[in-house]
């Protein structure tokens, strides 16, 4: 644990170095359709990983011995969402195309598109391990197509996507019809085609609000901490390419629970990446 010390980068990164595995800040907020607050998100991540240990218990593994880097953020342009969207996509196939692999920190969940198609240029067919209080597959989303909440749908028009879908607790009668739903860890681990690389998309409102209020559209009903990490076990030898980590909106919650819960998310997200199958 840091004595107090809070450094402009994810704890146990490196810095300005080349390095097997990326984190990115992806500061987007602009289609939040009920509280903002999502580009303040990547910091938040950063400043609470200085609450915790390197290591995990769950994964029994350290963040001391995986060789990644934090890249700071994207400095996307305010307001400017297809100006936004290309740089996001441009960053993610820099990254994937470098044999390297990326954590991406939103940032409102929209951001997963363009990650997903900049990982394409490089993986032609992903499964994706989506974990989310909500459907996210709407067709469009008050007049958009390019939301937040049809970032799935999006998503699997790119082509090649097996979608794998935990924790979503609303949606719309259509979106449950078409939701790829996965009910446990021996499900997930049935589920996932082996040697097809893994990006695993996190909505940390997936968690129940009475863990993590912290969120843009917190959804009563969600699942605990000790739940995601079953789920994170069932995902271990599983050929993880990249991730991301969205939604989360720290002015919400004054405790700072939902940024440490974050963080230590994102510490056991890298810890997968690092010991994906190659």
């Amino acid at each position: 644990m840091s004595k107090g010390v809070f450094h402009n980068r994810f704890i146990g990164a490196r810095e300005g170095v080349s390095s097997d595995i990326v984190l990115l800040g992806c500061p987007l907020d602009i289609t939040s359709s009920f509280r903002a607050g999502s580009r303040f998100g990547p910091e938040g991540l950063r400043r609470a990983s200085w609450a915790l240990e390197t290591y995990s218990p769950y994964l029994d593994m350290d963040l001391e011995d995986i060789d990644f880097s934090d890249s700071g953020d994207l400095e996307l342009p305010p307001g400017n969402l297809p100006g936004s969207l290309d740089m996001i996509e441009q960053a993610s196939g820099d990254i994937a195309g470098a044999s390297r692999k990326p954590l991406f920190f939103g940032g409102e969940h929209l951001v997963t598109y363009p990650v997903i198609k900049g990982m394409k240029k490089v993986f032609p067919a992903l499964q994706i391990v989506h974990f989310d209080a909500h459907c996210d597959l709407r067709d469009d989303y008050e007049g958009q197509k390019l939301s937040h909440a049809t970032v799935m749908k999006r998503v699997q028009e790119l082509g090649g996507i097996t979608l794998h879908q935990i924790g979503v607790r609303s949606g719309t009668r259509q979106e449950f019809k078409e939701l790829q739903a996965v009910g446990s860890p021996a499900g997930l681990k049935e589920r996932l085609k082996p040697g097809i690389p893994v990006y695993i998309s996190f909505d940390i409102d997936v968690f129940d609000p009475s863990l993590v209020p912290g969120v843009t559209t917190p959804e009563p009903g969600g699942l605990s901490f000790k739940e995601v990490a079953d789920y994170f076990q069932a995902l271990r030898g599983a050929k993880v390419v990249g991730a991301d980590l969205v939604e989360l909106a720290p002015d919400y919650d004054s405790t700072f629970v939902s940024c440490v819960c974050g963080a230590k998310v994102a510490r056991e997200m890298i810890m997968l990446i690092g010991s994906g199958a190659v």
